[in-house]
């Protein structure tokens, strides 16, 4: 019987062929998995709840960070609904002023959100921040869940460790969230100057360096 080299040449042709039609779909279909991926993990967020005094003095430090999409002044850990401003600094709600941040896990983490955190409040102060006095004003971190709860007592055991001091912020479980209103909102963007010079008049900024030597 005379063998077809022709066909015998074919083969392989085909084959290869084949191969690598099955290949580059399969390379597409990675590539396209990996983009839908990167896809959702960069459009995932988080929120933080932080108490650290006047609100409008929270919000710069975490709008310049990378990774954070948003920060939102409010209350919050109180059981007044809908609470005021006005209600809120009269010191009869139970809330605390705190910002909310909304960030992308994937470019910066909690524990990074609670460094940030501690160097911008004064932890040993359990009776106010600065020159703002009362509960309301009063430092704290509000958790989420227990793995935020485990990474908030550590941090704070750490920083009581390198102050040497006891310290007051409270650590508490997340309650409802109510926006301020507008005219708090990026208050240090809308009134640059009355917003340094309340930041400056309070002792903010003294204190701040006292502690961290910022």
């Amino acid at each position: 019987m005379k063998f077809d080299t022709d066909y015998a040449k074919r083969i392989p042709k085909s084959i290869s062929l084949q191969f690598l039609v099955m290949f580059g779909l399969f390379g597409f279909s990675m590539n396209s998995w990996a983009e839908d991926q990167s896809s959702k993990s960069s459009s995932t967020t988080a929120e933080a709840i932080f108490a650290g005094g006047c609100f409008w003095c929270m919000e710069p430090p975490y709008d310049k960070k990378d990774g954070v999409i948003e920060t939102q002044s409010g209350y919050s850990g109180g059981a007044v609904v809908n609470p005021t401003y006005e209600q809120v600094s009269a010191g009869n709600t139970g809330h605390y002023e705190v910002i909310r941040v909304r960030y992308n896990p994937g470019k910066i983490s909690y524990q990074e959100l609670l460094e940030l955190f501690w160097v911008n409040v004064d932890p040993v102060d359990g009776d106010g921040q600065f020159c703002d006095r009362g509960d309301q004003y009063r430092s704290g971190i509000f958790y989420s869940n227990d793995e935020e709860k485990k990474i908030a007592e550590n941090s704070r055991e750490q920083i009581g460790k390198k102050l040497n001091q006891k310290i007051a912020t409270e650590i508490l479980p997340t309650k409802e969230f109510y926006p301020a209103e507008d005219y708090h909102q990026d208050y240090y963007q809308k009134n640059p100057i009355r917003y340094k010079f309340y930041r400056g008049s309070c002792g903010r900024d003294n204190r701040l360096n006292n502690l961290w030597g910022k």
